[in-house]
């Protein structure tokens, strides 16, 4: 594995990071809460952890990754007061909770795959954690942390005397500014593990518990799932710049107080990405979303595009001149690209695919090394471009590094390529690309050299590249 710098939330400093069993990476990422779709904000977290998990693979770890799926508990406030947000998404569409659930849960999953996001190793939904929710929750009562009120049962934070520090906070003046609405709290900073359905009043999502029928607070989810997929500590927890403050700092004190053992070593957080009315943010009603991006004929890929060009912990404010920006240097990577393989392919100079150079290795190593110092992508894609502009490099060596770097930049040029390629073919070339296809996976060399030399002769060139054949019309 090759060195690796992260900015710790923890420590507040970029670190080196060492996983606790290399080469294994273990990942929690907070996923959606899947009352409404997902706005272009939060996407922007979720593409800065993608990015996260293939620096990471670059560097030769292995990352087992796990993001839930919130499908109960979050309530609309932080303060845990007001609705759970899934009873006032089933409420305002006239559905089951389970209704709700599910379509948001797959129009997220389906924005997260336009984006090129890698589906995580683990998608757990907090609905079928509910023991090991209570589980967690009676281990914390055991040892002293949990009081009950007539509403629930709360972590009781004056017992954990860390509680502060992750976020830096200042109890004494949150005290004192927010006496009301304290109900039967004994301090304002303790939240809520299990709450006790309404009286008089049936909910679609409740369960039985030691202490009632109720459901489950939102912080106490996430900890029992990471506990279960990725053990009781394990090596990074990321999530967006407004989970510092409650939600992970909540995580913390009940994960630790439980299990007597550090629960994420490292943790990273994404800045807000903006508009003019300030955060995007749901409880605006009418926010952004991919769909609308594609509506106005933007592709998903621009918008990750415009992500990369702004670091992680640093805010990105959105408007339509810069998705322009976005789009049309997105659309010149493409056109690059394409002219590049079909001059390649037709020069017909290269045996076996693309190669390698001195020019290509040193600037995958350059490229590298900003993206193992903390994810810096505006500095990768700098160099990339710089690099691009070489007048001294072939477009054989630009085509190889380009092809290369979209293995962790994900924006899809080869698959454009390969789809207009496929949309541009006949039937009968798209049967023996097909054919070459299945010859080399079951490594019929003999075949798939007759097959490729029956389409040159069609006048089409097969080129394997390292993310597939591509076919390109020889004129």
């Amino acid at each position: 594995m090759e060195k690796f710098f992260l900015f710790n939330t923890l420590s507040r400093s970029k670190e080196e990071f060492k996983a606790l069993k290399p080469p294994q990476v273990r990942l929690y990422t907070c996923g959606p809460t899947v009352y409404h779709y997902a706005h272009i904000g939060n996407l922007r977290t979720f593409l800065f952890e993608d990015l996260l998990v293939r620096s990471l693979h670059l560097a030769g770890y292995e990352v087992f990754h796990v993001m839930n799926i919130t499908d109960v508990g979050h309530l609309v406030s932080d303060a845990d007061e007001g609705e759970d947000k899934m009873e006032k998404g089933a409420a305002r569409e006239g559905k089951s909770a389970r209704e709700i659930a599910n379509y948001y849960t797959q129009s997220f999953l389906d924005d997260f795959q336009k984006l090129g996001c890698r589906m995580p190793d683990r998608l757990p939904k907090a609905t079928d954690h509910i023991q090991e929710m209570i589980e967690l929750i009676q281990s914390l009562e055991k040892r002293g942390f949990v009081y009950r009120t007539t509403d629930g049962l709360y972590f009781d934070t004056q017992k954990f005397p860390r509680y502060a520090d992750f976020a830096r906070l200042d109890v004494e003046n949150l005290e004192a500014g927010m006496r009301v609405g304290m109900g039967e709290k004994r301090a304002v900073t303790d939240f809520a593990l299990w709450k006790f359905s309404p009286p008089k009043k049936k909910r679609q999502m409740e369960w039985e518990s030691p202490w009632g029928k109720g459901f489950p607070g939102w912080h106490i989810e996430c900890s029992a799932m990471a506990i279960k997929y990725l053990g009781e500590s394990f090596d990074i927890h990321c999530g967006g710049k407004d989970h510092i403050p409650v939600h992970h700092t909540n995580e913390i004190a009940q994960s630790e107080c439980a299990t007597e053992k550090i629960f994420a070593r490292y943790w990273l957080h994404a800045e807000f990405l903006t508009e003019s009315s300030g955060k995007m943010s749901k409880s605006k009603e009418d926010f952004l979303r991919l769909k609308l991006l594609e509506d106005k004929g933007y592709r998903p890929r621009a918008f990750r595009f415009l992500c990369l060009q702004a670091h992680y912990r640093t805010e990105l404010h959105f408007d339509w001149t810069s998705l322009d920006a976005a789009e049309a240097g997105y659309t010149g990577l493409l056109n690059r690209l394409r002219d590049w393989t079909r001059s390649v392919g037709q020069a017909g100079s290269r045996q076996g695919g693309l190669g390698s150079s001195e020019f290509v290795t040193q600037n995958q190593e350059r490229m590298k090394q900003a993206l193992f110092d903390d994810l810096n992508s505006p500095r990768a894609l700098g160099l990339l471009f710089e690099a691009l502009k070489d007048p001294q490099a072939s477009v054989e060596e630009k085509t190889s590094l380009l092809l290369w770097s979209d293995d962790f930049f994900a924006l899809g040029l080869q698959e454009v390529l390969s789809q207009e390629s496929s949309e541009t073919l006949g039937d009968e070339v798209q049967k023996l690309v097909q054919e070459r296809e299945k010859a080399r996976a079951e490594k019929r060399w003999a075949d798939s050299d007759r097959i490729r030399a029956e389409l040159l002769k069609m006048g089409y060139r097969v080129e394997d590249t390292p993310q597939g054949s591509q076919v390109l019309k020889v004129s």
